[in-house]
């Protein structure tokens, strides 16, 4: 095994990212939390009330031996919309934003690498919107968050949201999925 990375990526809700990325070959863990932002130690109240400046994100754990940094972003740019500034669907505000806070320059590097590759693509009818800035903090999300479409598969959210985003990413990266 490679020396494990960590990638931090904000799109939308992160039960929608943590719940793709579990399902990911070469993924070891996955944390929702928030990052972004101003204020220490945000709850998700906080985060909803649109003044902490945080987005709600991931922390992907992976090995870079079974799944690359670059595919991991192209995984994150077919499974949420990069155009829509500070939205996802009907989930509206700044924690919705697309971000990728990078780790070290070499990230930052992949990521707009990525990202033009991704607009010169032209998946997306409308210019990506994604911001690429430094992480300053993680903050891990309450005990609650954590694993959420797993536990709570028949919620109307992870039903009507959650469900078709993971059915996309199976689709789409079949060869990429880890065994059942």
């Amino acid at each position: 095994m490679a020396e494990p990375q960590i990638a931090t990526l904000g799109g939308g809700c992160f039960w929608c990212l943590e719940a793709v990325y579990l399902g990911l070959k070469g993924v070891t863990g996955v944390m929702s939390g928030y990052a972004g932002g101003h204020l220490a130690n945000p709850t998700y109240e906080q985060v909803c009330d649109k003044k902490t400046g945080h987005a709600e994100v991931v922390q992907v754990s992976f090995d870079p031996g079974l799944v690359s940094y670059e595919d991991l972003l192209r995984v994150f740019f077919t499974i949420h919309d990069p155009t829509t500034f500070e939205r996802q669907g009907n989930d509206v505000g700044p924690q919705y934003r697309s971000i990728i806070l990078t780790h070290d320059e070499a990230q930052r590097a992949t990521a707009e690498k990525v990202m033009a590759e991704i607009a010169a693509a032209k998946i997306w009818g409308a210019p990506i919107v994604t911001e690429i800035k430094p992480l300053q903090k993680f903050w891990p999300a309450e005990p609650e968050h954590h694993d959420y479409f797993n536990r709570n598969p028949w919620s109307g959210y992870c039903r009507a949201v959650i469900a078709p985003k993971v059915q996309k990413f199976k689709k789409t990266f079949s060869d990429r999925l880890k065994a059942a």
